[in-house]
């Protein structure tokens, strides 16, 4: 994994020198301004000086701070804009990927209905990543890389870089989105072009199938952020497993009843979630679907927990 202070995107040199160079002059006026107000207190302290001096007005002494902090903060400015600059100007020959982030977890598609987990890319190869959120805000934050961009649903965003050493880097969530935020984490495998060669095309040999209707709907309808699709819990139950399995629910009136997930359950769940709150879970946190979903989308969804039971049996 790569450190804090491994430089290993050709972007990573222009941010640390930015850093270093705004925290240098910072870190020089922070100790020379405290100094300075520590000699004046004991230089000119009361027991010292009985009768202080007064003195007014010094125009060449209110030029040089206001002459010489302008040219610090235009220096900063620069600096910045000399770093920063490059990052929004992508080289036309830049691989294109899809950076998907939904709770709670980072996606990768390379087209064509190819998904990996990680974000596996070849050394010194311009790479473009094009930014979708399919829920609430991210931030795409590769520390190793010196990049961090925002992930916003219905807004297109991007970055770019070009990793230069090989090995595994942390991808991080630095956007506060939901309860499992801290989990939102992710990997950058740089590898060289023979390896990554054979990654991709084993990676295509393994593109799965066109997704189910009932689980693309699930998808498209930001379902699987609050439900998970392998046994964990999250903000609602899990629909692992979930056509035929008893549950025990909470009425509207409060009640403790045994339901069975069929039919007609699954559809007052998603139409009338607040029905029937499965025990353990809180009330008021789903919307009905009643105007969002048809009745064909339904019979989709339902069909698709029923395809992804028989699959286990």
């Amino acid at each position: 994994m790569g450190t804090l202070f491994t430089e290993a995107s050709n972007l990573a040199e222009g941010v640390d020198f930015t850093f270093i160079f705004i925290f240098s002059i910072s870190a020089f006026f922070i100790i020379g301004i405290s100094a300075f107000l520590i000699y004046t207190l004991i230089r000119f302290s009361r027991k010292r000086e009985k009768n202080p001096r007064q003195f007014t007005g010094n125009v060449t002494l209110e030029i040089i701070w206001t002459v010489i902090p302008l040219i610090i903060v235009l220096a900063m400015f620069y600096v910045g804009l000399v770093a920063f600059s490059p990052m929004r100007k992508v080289p036309g020959d830049a691989m294109p990927i899809t950076a998907i982030g939904q709770m709670w977890r980072w996606e990768f598609d390379y087209g064509n209905n190819r998904i990996s987990k990680d974000l596996v890319v070849p050394l010194n190869r311009d790479i473009k990543l094009n930014l979708v959120s399919k829920d609430v805000n991210h931030s795409l934050f590769i520390p190793a890389f010196r990049l961090k961009e925002d992930v916003i649903p219905g807004y297109d965003n991007y970055l770019w870089f070009r990793p230069i050493l090989i090995g595994e880097f942390d991808i991080f969530c630095a956007e506060y989105c939901g309860l499992n935020h801290s989990g939102m984490l992710g990997k950058v495998i740089v590898m060289d072009s023979v390896n990554y060669n054979k990654w991709y095309t084993d990676l295509v040999k393994s593109a799965p199938a066109v997704e189910p209707p009932g689980l693309i709907l699930l998808r498209n309808n930001n379902c699987l952020s609050c439900h998970s699709l392998d046994g964990s819990k999250i903000v609602g139950p899990t629909f692992k497993g979930l056509y035929g399995k008893k549950e025990q629910v909470v009425t509207e009136k409060g009640e403790e009843i045994t339901e069975t997930a069929n039919d007609e359950y699954i559809k007052q769940s998603i139409t009338d979630p607040n029905a029937e709150i499965v025990k353990g879970f809180n009330k008021g946190l789903m919307q009905s679907y009643k105007s969002i979903l048809s009745e064909n989308d339904i019979k989709n969804i339902i069909a698709y927990f029923k395809s992804a039971n028989e699959q286990k049996q």
